[in-house]
């Protein structure tokens, strides 16, 4: 018996939990033992088998069972190009009683217009500024974001994690207009969350109900091609964990209006999901059953009268397809010229035929139908088959043995928000517990700051590489007010040491001018930035400011501020 063979399979019962867990193989190995040893024949025998599982019932509750917990929370929101509501701490449950360590935000259809855009691109969009001055007062940082056109994607973490998460990259993949229009596809990131290499990707799929089959294709080849600059887990499926989210835009198939609308109302939802395209699609296609999603307990979150809880039901207007069924974009496709050139062209295009067909409205329109077209799913990957046994040839695969650094996640809710409409679309949560045995729980880079830090003086900082990295003389030390949003929320910066790579448990002190010191005082903490891994690697304990002599003469501060008078 396989004894480790489900520590890495995801779980959505809610009850589950690694101690019960660990109990119920406990209690296996010890009736295994009596039974074996009420058939021992002589004590040496007994001892040996008892030594042996006791051996195992140890590893089963100590060394092979995850020692941390963290807690994963996910929106995905097709926002309809409006513009983002002025609060969103209810959507992202920041009053909850569990706190969360992460963030996931996935939206769709932000607003791409070609001027838009490129704005966009230049600075900050509005709906990254409206989640990053919500979470940063709460101590999440933007970790990273990924953009295609109307695709965003998010990644929040709690200050405390940054050194920890580690080889962040992100790529897209264009399906819409032929493969080479952004308006659909898929944007993801990719990141080693401490050791354990996990993968976010953001989809936003075909849209009408005849194009469930395009739908799957399309995932199919979105998996197929995108791939990341590492060697272990070169392509989405090589990684630990993937969360599949988005507006995947599968429909409720077969059923009328009005029995739709009757169960709706009746919260009988259950009655619904056997016509759900996706859990249609997934008892077909073999490569989607490897993706696992809670129960739909939540009513279809598509289509929404804007700012009511009503659906709309008019009848659809004809649309051109805008995607055709073997997609081959464009991948990863610089902002060169002719990028802007094709983007504007393609804009100004997309705008014209979209004010052209939304005009039609055809008697035999369809009307609307409601559905789960927002989605949040989730794959662990699948243990290698055990080799056959006349087979030579076969290798044993490391997945087969014991797990030293499991990972369990366990999703404990899965619901929409209805409070919210902006958009035709209600938000979707999702919330996970990610169990985890650490492979490290030291941050690559130890980083302090030294003496007294004021605007009245020089003050000096230093750090310690701890461990070998590919750190690089143009690595920086930033300067960040405690609440920062982003790793590029600095008040100022000091290169490394320009000269030569430093050794492992060298100390090195950096010079810090005194006019590049905030003159206000407050908290504040050192983090060591490395460009390779585009990450922070390393952060100082919080320290204090003092307020300068210089902000109490012009009035910045109370005069006996600190003392100064």
């Amino acid at each position: 018996m396989d004894h480790f063979g489900d520590f890495g399979r995801v779980r959505s019962d809610s009850t589950s939990s690694s101690g019960s867990r660990s109990k119920m193989l406990l209690r296996q190995r010890v009736s295994q033992l009596l039974t074996c040893i009420e058939d021992m024949s002589s004590d040496d025998e007994a001892s040996e088998e008892m030594s042996r599982s006791l051996d195992e019932a140890f590893q089963l509750c100590g060394r092979f069972m995850p020692t941390d917990a963290l807690r994963l929370y996910m929106v995905t929101w097709n926002v309809g190009t409006a513009e983002p509501p002025e609060d969103v701490s209810s959507l992202l449950q920041l009053d909850s009683q569990t706190p969360n360590d992460i963030y996931v935000i996935g939206l769709q259809e932000v607003n791409a217009t070609p001027i838009r855009f490129i704005s966009d691109m230049i600075a900050e969009d509005s709906w990254s500024h409206v989640f990053m001055d919500t979470l940063g007062p709460r101590g999440f940082v933007k970790l990273t974001s990924a953009r295609m056109q109307g695709l965003l994607l998010l990644v929040f973490a709690k200050q405390v994690h940054l050194p920890f998460i580690r080889n962040i990259q992100s790529t897209y993949t264009r399906t819409g207009i032929f493969g080479y229009w952004g308006n659909k596809g898929a944007v993801s990131v990719r990141f080693s969350l401490y050791g354990h290499m996990v993968c976010f990707l953001n989809c936003h799929l075909a849209a009408h109900m005849n194009y469930a089959l395009q739908r799957v294709d399309e995932f199919e080849y979105i998996l197929d091609t995108q791939d990341f600059d590492v060697s272990d887990t070169p392509n989405v499926l090589d990684h630990k964990v993937v969360f599949w989210f988005g507006d995947l835009n599968f429909r409720i198939a077969d059923h009328g209006l009005h029995f739709l609308r009757s169960s709706i109302e009746g919260g009988r939802w259950n009655l619904l999901w056997s016509k759900d395209q996706l859990t249609v699609m997934k008892k077909k296609e073999p490569f989607l059953q490897e993706f696992e999603e809670g129960p739909l307990n939540f009513q279809p979150t598509y289509k929404f009268k804007r700012n009511s809880d009503a659906y709309d039901t008019r009848k659809s207007t004809w649309a051109l397809p805008l995607t055709m069924y073997r997609p081959r974009p464009l991948q990863r496709c610089s902002t060169t010229l002719l990028f802007l050139l094709t983007s504007l062209s393609w804009g100004l295009l997309s705008v014209w035929v979209g004010a052209w067909y939304r005009e039609l409205d055809p008697p035999s329109g369809k009307k609307r139908k409601p559905a789960w077209t927002d989605r949040v799913l989730w794959r662990v990957k699948p243990r290698s088959p055990p080799p056959e046994e006349n087979d030579e040839s076969a290798s044993s695969s490391s997945d087969d043995g014991p797990d030293e650094y499991p990972i369990l996640v366990t999703q404990d809710r899965y619901t929409c928000d209805l409070s919210y409409g902006v958009s035709d679309h209600k938000p979707v949560v999702a919330t996970f517990n990610v169990e985890l045995r650490k492979h490290f729980d030291i941050p690559l880079v130890h980083v302090s700051a030294e003496s007294v830090w004021s605007a009245d003086q020089d003050a000096a900082l230093s750090y310690t590489v701890l461990e070998e990295f590919m750190s690089s003389t143009w690595d920086w030390i930033g300067l960040f007010k405690v609440g920062f949003k982003s790793a590029m929320d600095y008040e100022t910066f000091v290169w490394v040491r320009e000269n030569e790579l430093p050794e492992v448990d060298e100390l090195i002190q950096l010079p810090v001018d005194k006019d590049t010191i905030p003159l206000v005082g407050g908290q504040y903490v050192l983090g060591y930035y490395s460009t390779n891994m585009q990450t922070i690697v390393g952060l100082s304990a919080t320290f204090q400011i003092l307020e300068s002599k210089r902000a109490v003469m012009e009035g910045l501060v109370p005069e006996n501020a600190n003392g100064l008078k």
